[in-house]
């Protein structure tokens, strides 16, 4: 019977041992056998198994769903209908960012006057308005949106790539299984800190450059950044920055440590 080493099938799934050994921890891929030497070895079942895992990872599942998914709890439609939600709402948002630059640019050639409420209809810094000030208030949804909209295209695109750079940190991490006090999880939760500071108009604005990280003993810093730990694992719309609600409970565990 062929069988695989960890190292090999790691290397021939482009995953870590360390992804390896947390699927089995979680019950999702366990080894078809352990040698004497406590080396993990994987059969062809295992090789079909991982490879269900990962399609299903790709589909945007988080791990416990997956785990749903193949202990045959759940099926794999319902078990998609959460993802498929969060994508029909992006499509949604792209969709009106569409017609927004579509109407802007016919109006330009028109020579028409511009509205803002068409221009800037389904972009990210006005889809929150009313969240941000009920949660904030009015002055610190302005002062954000003036910072937003004093950068130009480079800049922007640059700030979303960091900001995606340090979700898929946190997805990689949690997967990884190291703690949420580990050495790791605490540095992102410092870059997570870090990135709230350069936002003016937040409770952890720094009122410096970016880069800068605020002091923990300003309490209203820590209760914003707590408070917003708890929304990523009670709001799918933030969860899913992370995961699903098991990468954003271990983000949540990682920044109540990182405050205390």
């Amino acid at each position: 019977m062929q069988e695989w080493s960890i190292q090999d099938l790691a290397r021939a799934a482009g995953v870590t041992s360390r992804t390896l050994r947390h699927y089995g921890d979680r019950g999702l891929l366990e080894p078809s056998r352990i040698g004497s030497n406590g080396y993990r070895y994987y059969d062809a079942d295992s090789l079909l198994r991982l490879q269900r895992i990962l399609l299903l990872r790709d589909l945007g599942l988080g791990l416990t769903a997956i785990a749903g998914v193949l202990a045959g709890r759940q099926d794999a439609a319902s078990a998609l209908e959460t993802h498929l939600d969060l994508l029909e709402r992006e499509r949604e948002r792209l969709g009106r960012q569409i017609d927004a630059v579509r109407t802007t640019l016919y109006r330009t050639e028109k020579g028409e006057p511009l509205m803002a409420e068409e221009m800037f209809d389904g972009f990210e810094h006005t889809q929150y308005k009313d969240e941000v000030e009920q949660r904030w208030g009015t002055k610190a949804y302005a002062d954000g949106n003036r910072w937003w909209t004093s950068m130009d295209d480079a800049q922007r695109r640059d700030w979303k790539a960091d900001v995606a750079r340090l979700s898929q940190d946190w997805i990689a991490a949690a997967e990884s299984g190291v703690a949420p006090d580990s050495a790791h999880a605490q540095d992102l939760a410092r870059r997570h800190v870090q990135w709230l500071s350069s936002v003016p108009g937040t409770p952890a604005w720094s009122g410096h450059s970016t880069g800068s990280t605020p002091g923990h003993s300003r309490a209203p810093v820590r209760e914003y950044v707590l408070g917003l730990a708890d929304m990523y694992v009670d709001d799918e719309r933030f969860a899913a920055n992370y995961g699903g609600r098991a990468g954003a409970e271990f983000v949540r565990d990682a920044l109540r440590t990182y405050m205390k």
